[in-house]
């Protein structure tokens, strides 16, 4: 029995390894030694225009070479890098090459949603985005064990930049009970803090303290603590960048000091809490006025970052548009559209009664807070890239790229929009001097392209944008062909395609259709 049973175990155990092995493969490449990307047309993240055709070199994840081999249109090529024995090259030639993406707001899915790591992960990757910053999630230790892994390439994941939520595994109740907090989250290498606001003794000794160590910080001005402590308080003792807009209108009072609740106002009623906030930026001072150009300036000579995520408020603008996106049928878990649907207990499930007045009333605030970033970012404020997906109806990397659409509505122009979601991602988080732009010297994290995402955001998405070609026929085109991140090629869209699998097999398992709520 030991003889036939032992080498059938072994066979099996091979065959399983082998079809990993086969899988992973056609997901990802490398790293090489030497890497040679020839003949794409490169969009900087440093604000420069396009240029090319332009062969880019990488050996062991660092760009050694970015040499302009041609001019548009003409066959004939100049002499790019030399391909070595080891080495590997893709024909890029009429493609477009990018930075990575950075998500200044990316949780890395979490209970409630039913969303794995995994799952996650491979949504980033298939939409360019090479790097997060987790803003508080399921904890250090979660967090932390999988940047490490990422680090090592030993997961298919991007580069993962850990903001702790503050306070996490204790109760802080004193100032130096909050420097002690802050000391020991640098010695459990977090890159930084995530707050959602504190009695203002508390914020202030916590954010000197992350100074003193050299880290950064970030906050959602939670409404709970607003009223003493709002955005220009933060950036005066030290934080480093805001998430959302909460604290920012109040910031910017100039007739009251508190919100204008109704008296029948509870935060824990969800429809109240978003209801409500979709009034908040017509309470603030007129734009352009004395006391809105004050507290803008003064935030810029801050080296303040905002990182406004607008797209996960979007469906309170437009509840119909973000349920029905077209990438849900298809990428989004069954565990993750309940947790959307209408709930009194599901964080951002806030649809108890959600009408025509609260949508009239968001589109309006999104006026004025657009208004607000443009111009932040037109006298030199840093306006970073944040999609918060896995709530309100916002899938990862989906939302990310409706991200970059928005950023273009409020006024960005598409090289500022690419900025926004690169390089000053990269500087927000102190690492511009290895990712963010493609420079000789930095890491090996691209997004490559065939079409051209500066005539049409939206070739982005994973689904692709809808075109009419020559023959009056309906194609879709573009999604990301390949994600570069340490030099590793991955395939984005088998990427996609093993997400689609993972979906279809969950709706199986629970014998799953999505249905529209009330339906």
């Amino acid at each position: 029995m030991k003889k036939i049973f032992f080498p059938k175990l072994l066979c099996i155990f091979f065959f399983i390894m082998q079809f990993f092995y086969i899988n992973s493969q056609e997901i990802s490449q490398g790293p090489f030694e030497q890497l040679i990307i020839r003949g794409v047309t490169l969009i900087n993240g440093n604000g420069s225009p396009p240029i090319g055709p332009v062969d880019i070199e990488v050996r062991n994840n660092v760009i050694t070479k970015i040499q302009t081999v041609g001019y548009p249109g003409i066959t004939k090529r100049r002499n790019g890098p030399v391909l070595e024995k080891n080495g590997k090259e893709i024909d890029c030639n009429g493609m477009y090459l990018l930075p990575g993406f950075i998500d200044m707001h990316g949780h890395i899915g979490g209970k409630s949603q039913g969303a794995e790591p995994d799952y996650v992960f491979k949504l980033w990757l298939a939409h360019g985005i090479t790097t997060i910053r987790e803003p508080s999630g399921r904890g250090p230790e979660f967090t932390l064990n999988l940047k490490n892994k990422s680090n090592k390439n030993s997961i298919i994941a991007p580069r993962i930049f850990s903001y702790t939520g503050f306070g996490s595994g204790s109760n802080i109740n004193t100032p130096n009970e909050a420097r002690e907090w802050v000391r020991d989250n640098a010695k459990k290498g977090a890159d930084g803090i995530k707050f959602f606001g504190a009695s203002p003794e508390i914020m202030k000794a916590a954010l000197d303290e992350n100074k003193k160590l050299g880290l950064r910080s970030a906050c959602h001005h939670a409404q709970l603590n607003v009223a003493r402590w709002n955005v220009l308080h933060s950036a005066r003792a030290g934080l480093t960048s805001m998430e959302h807009w909460y604290g920012l209108p109040e910031a910017l009072f100039s007739d009251r000091t508190i919100q204008n609740y109704p008296p029948n106002y509870n935060y824990q009623n969800e429809q109240h809490r978003f209801e409500e906030a979709g009034k908040l930026w017509r309470q603030a001072a007129k734009p352009y006025s004395d006391h809105w150009n004050n507290v803008m300036n003064e935030l810029i000579d801050l080296d303040f970052t905002i990182d406004p995520t607008f797209n996960i408020y979007e469906a309170s603008r437009d509840l119909h548009r973000a349920r029905r996106a077209e990438w849900h049928e298809d990428y989004t878990l069954p565990s993750l559209w309940k947790f959307y649907e209408p709930s009194k207990i599901s964080h951002g499930s806030y649809w108890h009664y959600w009408g025509t007045e609260q949508e009239v009333e968001w589109k309006n605030n999104y006026k004025l807070w657009m208004t607000f970033i443009n111009e932040y970012k037109n006298r030199g404020g840093r306006i970073t890239t944040g999609s918060d997906s896995g709530f309100i109806y916002q899938l990862y990397g989906f939302a990310y790229i409706r991200e970059l659409e928005l950023l273009r509505e409020a006024g960005f122009h598409p090289l500022e929009v690419i900025k926004a979601a690169t390089l000053n991602g990269a500087e927000a988080l102190g690492a511009q001097n290895i990712i963010g732009s493609v420079e000789i010297g930095k890491l090996a994290d691209f997004v490559i392209i065939e079409e051209n995402p500066l005539e049409n955001l939206k070739v982005l998405y994973g689904t692709g944008a809808i075109k009419l070609n020559q023959k009056n026929e309906v194609v879709r085109v573009g999604g990301v062909k390949y994600t570069i991140k340490d030099g590793i090629i991955y395939d984005s869209k088998e990427l996609l395609r093993n997400v689609k699998e993972m979906v279809s097999d969950a709706k199986i398992k629970e014998g799953f259709e999505i249905k529209q709520p009330g339906l």
